[in-house]
């Protein structure tokens, strides 16, 4: 069953998804970022280019032909066929492919639209047993 971890209070979920994309790559996971939209999958796209200066972290959108051998996907499609062991979703809903993923990571945002937005999903999951944890971000320094 996938686990679901819930990182709230993000100031700047883009770059909070940068951080933690990194992080999974360095495991030697799979990974698939799920992004609510085309101008969120540019700017994650942009973030992995860019950062960090010295290296190159691979990642292909959904649809390139060198998806199966790209470790990180980012896209905004509603699907997966693909493989991949975490999920990272930047999504209002939750992804309808989600349980296909060992580990799924929810990033939300401080703001209130977006935090009401997590709790439904929270209660979503928690609902159909899910195994939960959440970390408030805001309380970090």
């Amino acid at each position: 069953m996938t686990t679901i971890e819930f990182y709230t209070g993000i100031a700047d979920p883009i770059a909070a998804t940068h951080r933690l994309a990194l992080k999974v790559y360095a495991s030697g996971r799979r990974l698939r970022i799920a992004t609510p939209d085309e101008a969120t999958t540019l700017a994650l796209d942009r973030a992995l280019w860019e950062s960090p200066e010295d290296a190159f972290v691979p990642h292909c959108a959904l649809g390139s032909p060198l998806r199966d051998a790209t470790p990180i996907v980012v896209d905004h499609a509603n699907d997966h066929d693909g493989e991949a062991d975490v999920l990272i979703s930047l999504c209002g809903q939750p992804p309808k492919y989600f349980a296909r993923f060992e580990r799924m990571i929810e990033v939300v945002g401080a703001d209130s639209a977006l935090a009401s937005a997590g709790r439904e999903r929270w209660a979503f999951y928690k609902s159909r047993g899910y195994p939960l944890n959440h970390t408030d971000m805001s309380k970090r320094g």
